[in-house]
């Protein structure tokens, strides 16, 4: 019953930025870790970035670190990705995942995540 969705992808321009954003729905709890991954064509899915319960704990996959930044507005139940400098490299689906309700630090594990979004397609222009 827990619903995630994705929104804000789309086709930019290399060096240009996008906000990601994922709105969790049909949970009791907003107590949970969150992150975003990626997958494109040919290859496993990635770690992206990751934000734990509170908001206190973030980690990023060396790809992306310096350039992106995950928050959170639990009060909305909505996760935010503002990638920045984007490059050809970032072209991927993005999925945001969440956990059961789960305190501690942010998770940066595929397997340790519960559920998943559907996926907003990122495309970076050469």
């Amino acid at each position: 019953q827990v619903q995630l969705v994705e929104s804000g992808g789309g086709l930019v321009q290399a060096g240009g930025s996008l906000r990601l954003l994922c709105v969790v729905s049909g949970g009791t709890s907003s107590n949970r870790a969150m992150g975003w991954f990626r997958q494109a064509p040919g290859k496993e899915r990635e770690f992206v970035a990751a934000v734990n319960w509170s908001g206190s704990s973030t980690r990023y996959a060396d790809s992306v670190k310096g350039r992106s930044t995950i928050s959170r507005d639990s009060a909305k139940n909505t996760v935010y990705l503002q990638m920045n400098s984007l490059k050809p490299e970032d072209t991927a689906v993005y999925r945001c995942a969440a956990t059961f309700p789960r305190l501690g630090e942010a998770i940066v594990r595929v397997n340790e995540y519960d559920y998943w979004g559907q996926g907003t397609q990122v495309t970076v222009s050469s």
